[in-house]
């Protein structure tokens, strides 16, 4: 007789919330070469009724607030890429996800609601500077 250590009836961590009560992680991005990141956690976000545009709102104004995000606040943040979905594989850059810039970008700009991207509860998000990330991906050296 085999041991199951799981139930398979147990929903996933990304279906187990509603899209509006769901549990996002953004990765504040300081530096790309030196690794300089810090999390913010929206708990009960609604993913179904904000867009791109609002989580950046949301972020900044965190940013601006809160004290530990002081350092960050001389760099011009402007974009929003996902890290990663929930149950997904994850990259093995420490800092962004090099891959997907096509379909994984947010577009701060559009109407489009943040589920309509493929986010969803546990998914991380990266904020940065686009212009860094460029520079970064052409040549992506770590500085200690």
């Amino acid at each position: 007789m085999t041991s199951i250590d799981y139930d398979d009836k147990e929903p996933l961590t990304s279906t187990a919330r509603p899209l509006t009560n769901s549990i996002i992680t953004v990765r504040v991005i300081k530096s790309f070469p030196y690794r300089n990141v810090k999390n913010l956690v929206f708990h009960d976000y609604d993913l179904q009724n904000k867009t791109a545009g609002d989580l950046l709102r949301d972020c900044m104004a965190r940013i601006s607030t809160e004290g530990s995000f002081r350092p960050f606040r001389n760099v011009k943040l402007d974009t929003l890429k996902v890290y990663t979905h929930a149950h997904g594989s994850k990259t093995v850059n420490l800092v962004i996800n090099f891959d997907h810039d096509e379909d994984w970008m947010l577009d701060t700009t559009s109407n489009r609601k943040l589920c309509e991207y493929g986010v969803e509860n546990e998914t991380e998000i990266s904020l940065f500077n686009r212009e860094d990330y460029v520079a970064y991906k052409a040549n992506p050296e770590e500085k200690w």
